[in-house]
């Protein structure tokens, strides 16, 4: 028996630490602020062109997208309306849930508008996109499902400054703003589903019912039984649920690698070297000309680059297991999508990319990156103040609100 417990050991740990707490905190914000920042940036550049790329004035009309999504059954909140008024709406929801999921503000309820947004513009219009748009859909369907707002978000500073009160040492301050949001969504949760907005679509109203019945009950614990044994049960399933999701994210991010690198491998132009020379002479992925011909005329460089983009993508996935060999290779896969978004125009794509790759970053090169940039921003803040106190300003400044140590609130 006592061998036996001694090999059910390192089990029953691996089981408490997936269960007990949220892994990869950093690395799960990251990916959250990386996505969050691509799609947005990618939104305000096409606003003079959004009318071509999702709305009526596109090449992919109103009756190819009605025909398409009758045979996939994807989902956009699109196809609901062809009025401009409503293509508006929701190019600005996907802005505005793009820029709070960035922040972090509210990031349970962000993070499902922000999915609803990609959906809803990338299944209108199919063909519109460079590959980075592949891993941005898949991506927002994932954190969805992570608790990617713990750190390096205003959720996770508005828990830190929470006060004490005198109904308890852990009694939280009333937060209107998250019941209200609830209440809202949930309104017009059920007017969609009254309206068959869905088509019919069982599994999708469930999903959303699902997700808003689940941020209701999760306030409802967090408020009246803090510290019951459901509330346990909710945070033991929530962080099964993310620590699922991040896998899978890992996993999704080695898949493509392994893919692309693989395939790669098949082509002939990659197997003597000369594949990265084609793409340099087309106009379309030549944004600095310059750049292109100084690539061209330098053989054994393209040959080399040619060599290591295959070697690094077929090889990243087996190097999980080695952290110097993989940080190595992770640092090479971020320069080079840093290079194609310069040379070959492909901004977008490579912002995806780096996004993916950021959640296999160390937690101590995150957590020192962060510490750096709250210094800059300290610093930068302390001169804007300088400039008001020698300009005679007597008044003195509020005192910042006592750091609190409540239990979380309503954060939908």
């Amino acid at each position: 028996m006592s061998h036996l417990d001694h090999a059910s050991a390192p089990a029953a740990r691996g089981l408490t630490r997936v269960t007990s707490a949220a892994l990869g905190p950093y690395q799960s914000a990251i990916v959250r602020i990386g996505f969050a920042a691509t799609w947005l940036f990618f939104l305000l550049r096409e606003i003079p062109h959004r009318y071509e790329l999702y709305g009526p004035r596109g090449p992919w009309s109103w009756d190819m997208a009605e025909q398409l999504i009758a045979n996939n059954h994807a989902f956009t909140a699109l196809m609901w309306s062809d009025s401009r008024g409503w293509f508006e709406a929701v190019y600005a929801l996907a802005i505005v849930s793009s820029a709070l999921l960035l922040l972090g503000w509210r990031t349970r309820t962000m993070s499902v508008l922000f999915m609803i947004g990609v959906l809803s513009l990338q299944n209108r219009s199919v063909f519109m996109g460079d590959g980075g748009d592949n891993v941005i859909h898949l991506m927002a369907i994932y954190l969805v499902l992570t608790r990617c707002g713990q750190v390096w978000s205003l959720d996770a500073r508005r828990a830190a400054r929470r006060t004490t009160t005198k109904a308890g040492p852990q009694a939280p301050p009333r937060d209107w703003v998250g019941p209200s949001l609830w209440s809202v969504l949930g309104v017009i949760l059920l007017a969609v589903t009254v309206t068959d907005r869905l088509g019919g679509k069982l599994w999708m109203a469930l999903l959303f019912w699902g997700l808003w019945i689940a941020q209701g009950l999760w306030w409802a614990v967090c408020r009246y039984r803090p510290h019951g044994q459901l509330r346990i049960l909710l945070d033991v399933i929530a962080n099964l649920v993310h620590n699922g999701a991040l896998f899978v994210i890992m996993a999704e991010a080695c898949l493509i690698y392994a893919t692309a690198g693989w395939y790669k491998i098949q082509g002939s132009r990659w197997q003597d070297g000369t594949a990265v020379y084609y793409p340099l002479h087309l106009d379309y992925f030549s944004p600095w000309p310059f750049l292109s011909e100084l690539l061209v005329a330098n053989g054994t460089l393209l040959l080399l680059v040619t060599y290591i983009t295959v070697i690094t993508q077929v090889a990243f996935p087996f190097t999980l297991f080695n952290r110097r060999v993989k940080n190595v290779l992770l640092a090479v896969m971020m320069m080079e999508h840093a290079v194609i978004a310069v040379v070959l125009g492909l901004p977008f794509f490579s912002l995806a990319m780096i996004a993916a790759d950021a959640v296999f970053l160390p937690t101590s090169f995150l957590k020192k990156a962060g510490e750096r940039l709250s210094r800059v921003r300290e610093r930068l803040l302390a001169r804007t103040r300088l400039p008001r106190q020698r300009g005679g300003d007597e008044q003195p400044e509020q005192q910042a609100e006592p750091a609190e140590h409540a239990r979380v609130g309503f954060t939908p």
